[in-house]
């Protein structure tokens, strides 16, 4: 099937809802799809579950959602590098569910696998385990965490075809492909949209199976959340 290349703000037309689940791809700002959280921005949708590995930073990638007052609740892994994000968690105008780093990813391919739940040894003991079931497995315990899936996905790629097949650059990849696979509709913005055919098909990582709608990503400058650099040694 061939998917027409629309703008962010057609691609979401009637199409988000208040108070549905959205994920979003991205570690950090890399491999972020700023244009489409833009355009879900724009479209004043409020009380939304946002799955995402974070939060972004104040002012920029997911932050801007939270500056809106537009998100309930949000799943994610990690929340150190967004103020407004620790500040409305703190306040209790944010509900936040923490999960580990690996089985959050888990939990998303699991969903987009049609898998209900799987054990996992990370979090026995923890609060991450609190009001779950766990059981044993070669005498060691277990908890059992549901797969994840999401009204709406947003991604972003390197390069797309016509047939919404994915292709990542590096370490943009991260989270992109688990969420356009857990998500009823996913949009995917990319840098470049090449014709049909023209990707082999043993570097496509998402395949357009799993896209709805794709979206030209603007250019802009990508932002970096902490810039370290090394001290010039002398000579």
């Amino acid at each position: 099937m061939m998917l027409q290349k629309v703008d962010a703000a057609q691609a979401f037309a009637s199409r988000v809802r208040d108070g549905d689940v959205i994920a979003v791809g991205g570690f950090g700002l890399s491999g972020a799809p700023f244009d489409l959280i833009d355009a879900l921005r724009d479209t004043g949708a409020r009380h939304l579950t946002i799955i995402s590995n974070n939060m972004g930073i104040a002012g920029c990638g997911l932050g801007i959602l939270l500056d809106g007052r537009q998100v309930d609740r949000v799943i994610c892994s990690y929340a150190g590098e967004n103020a407004v994000f620790a500040e409305q968690f703190l306040n209790g105008d944010v509900a936040v569910e923490f999960v580990p780093q690996g089985t959050l990813a888990e939990r998303l391919r699991a969903g987009g696998a049609g898998i209900a739940g799987f054990y996992t040894r990370t979090g026995v003991g923890t609060q991450v385990a609190a009001n779950k079931e766990t059981r044993e497995f070669d005498g060691v315990a277990h908890v059992l965490e549901l797969g994840l899936k999401a009204d709406l996905g947003l991604v972003h790629a390197h390069t797309a075809d016509g047939a919404g097949n994915l292709v990542y650059r590096a370490a943009a990849r991260n989270f992109n492909p688990l969420v356009a696979a857990a998500s009823r509709f996913t949009i995917a913005e990319a840098e470049h949209i090449v014709d049909t055919g023209t990707l082999g098909t043993e570097v496509v990582v998402t395949p357009g199976v799993f896209v709805n709608a794709i979206v030209q990503s603007s250019n802009r400058d990508k932002p970096i959340e902490v810039r370290t650099v090394r001290a010039r040694a002398l000579v």
